[in-house]
């Protein structure tokens, strides 16, 4: 015959190890991301030093002085020459020394793809530029029924707005890929299947990241329901 405090012994047993397994799981989701981008941001201070510190002449180094390696010296010393370079360039005399070196460069075949690539890169993702995604948007995607998160970019023009649209504007929208929404596809819609969302560019970001995982707080009105957009017939205030 079972004795009745053996078996509440063992509830009590298996409730414990629920609560530990609760809590473990918890502090991971806590301790992860904290954890990885320390090591992230620490691994890469580490490789701007190794890159760095070799340049610099010796007498430069703090750790000639102190008698400790300091991680994160190639950095500052980095970020100096960076800014210095910037402000040199924005100059009369910069502009021309940088105009007189792309021009040898132009005269390289191989080299010149490449200066070209990058600096075109560089550009893209470093240039302050007033151009930016306008809002984040439902389209029907890769098929009618199939709903995907999209970026609004601008309104189409020219040849492509000319041949594709018809009678309708266009309306250019990136639809990104997870978990990297760096890259993905720009497709263009007719403006009336492009459904605006409210949620911020970050949201959206943040919700193709994690895969559907993260979504954000969704608007409510006065009495608590939720703020229902229907597809913009016309075209909305902030595409104008």
């Amino acid at each position: 015959m079972l004795d009745p405090h053996d078996h509440d012994h063992d509830r009590r047993k298996r409730g414990l190890l629920a609560r530990l397994r609760s809590s473990f799981l918890t502090g991971i989701v806590v301790i992860a991301p904290i954890g990885l981008t320390a090591y992230f941001l620490w691994s890469v201070v580490g490789w701007i030093d190794g890159v760095v510190l070799p340049l610099v002449p010796s007498v430069w180094r703090p750790e000639q002085y102190i008698g400790i390696n300091l991680r994160g010296v190639g950095v500052i010393f980095f970020l100096v020459f960076t800014v210095m370079i910037g402000w040199i360039a924005k100059g009369l005399i910069g502009r021309s020394l940088l105009a007189w070196a792309e021009g040898l460069v132009d005269q390289m075949p191989v080299v010149r793809s490449i200066y070209n690539g990058l600096k075109q890169i560089a550009e893209t993702v470093f240039a302050q530029q007033d151009s930016n995604f306008e809002k984040a948007c439902l389209i029907e995607y890769p098929r009618r029924g199939i709903w995907a998160v999209g970026f609004i970019s601008t309104m189409a023009k020219g040849e492509v707005n000319r041949i594709a649209g018809g009678s309708e504007q266009l309306v250019s929208v990136f639809v990104p890929t997870t978990p990297n929404p760096t890259s993905g596809f720009l497709l263009f819609f007719p403006r009336s299947e492009v459904i605006e969302l409210d949620m911020g560019i970050e949201d959206a970001a943040k919700l193709v990241i994690s895969a559907g995982l993260v979504y954000p707080a969704e608007k409510t009105d006065a009495e608590g329901a939720p703020l229902v957009r229907k597809p913009a017939k016309d075209k909305p205030e902030s595409w104008r």
